[in-house]
This record gives C-alpha cells, sequence and structure tokens, in this order.
C-alpha cells in the first residue's frame, strides 16, 4: 500500500517518513527532482507530495502528469518557513523596542542556556 506514495523534498523534513515505509526522494537541486517527477508513473506511484521548494519551478512536469489518472501530485509546505518569519518578525520587534536584538538571537554551540 505505501510504496504507491512518494514524498519529495529535504531529507530531514521527510526522513521520519521513510521509517513509516513511504517512498521518499531527496533531490539535490531542481533538475535531480525534475527527474524523480519523471520517474514516478514508471515506479508505479498513485500520489507524490511534492515540497513548496519544488512545486512551481516544476509545473509543466506536473501539468503534463496531470492529463493521466496517476499519479496526482500534491503540493506541501513546512514549519520552517514559518518559524523563519516569526523569529525575524521577533527580531526586528527588539531592536524597535531596545536597540538591539541580543534578546532574540539564536544560541551558538558552544553557549550555555
Amino acid at each position: 500500500m505505501f510504496d504507491k506514495v512518494a514524498v519529495v523534498g529535504d531529507c530531514d523534513l521527510i526522513f521520519p517518513l521513510r521509517a513509516m515505509g513511504v517512498k521518499t526522494y531527496s533531490p539535490r537541486d531542481l533538475e535531480e527532482a525534475r527527474q524523480v517527477i519523471k520517474s514516478l508513473e514508471k515506479e508505479n506511484i498513485a500520489l507524490c507530495f511534492l515540497h513548496e521548494t519544488f512545486f512551481e519551478s516544476l509545473a509543466e512536469e506536473r501539468e503534463a502528469l496531470s492529463r493521466k489518472f496517476c499519479p496526482v501530485v500534491a503540493g506541501f509546505s513546512d514549519y520552517r518557513v514559518i518559524t523563519d518569519h516569526l523569529g525575524k518578525m521577533m527580531r526586528e520587534m527588539a531592536v524597535k523596542a531596545t536597540g538591539s536584538d541580543s534578546l532574540v538571537k539564536k544560541r551558538g554551540n558552544n553557549e550555555t542556556r
């Protein structure tokens, strides 16, 4: 059953899905992602979740697949974009309020908590 579902995205994001038996792909670049999308039909994939970093860039490939019954390609996003945006907003607010962003800087590996 799970060999009919695939996920294309960053390795650190989709690794837990591999542990559950979902077919995963972690392309290093857009060209490699393009090859993965083109291979989905040959690999008998029914549903593919494609990370937002590749979704728009692969519009032509997704359009070609949409004329067929399978595979269906659906986009997904993750928490990292929102977390980065919130961090930026917090830094900007801290600078406005205190003149420094030292209250919201990420700690380095050698700093204590």
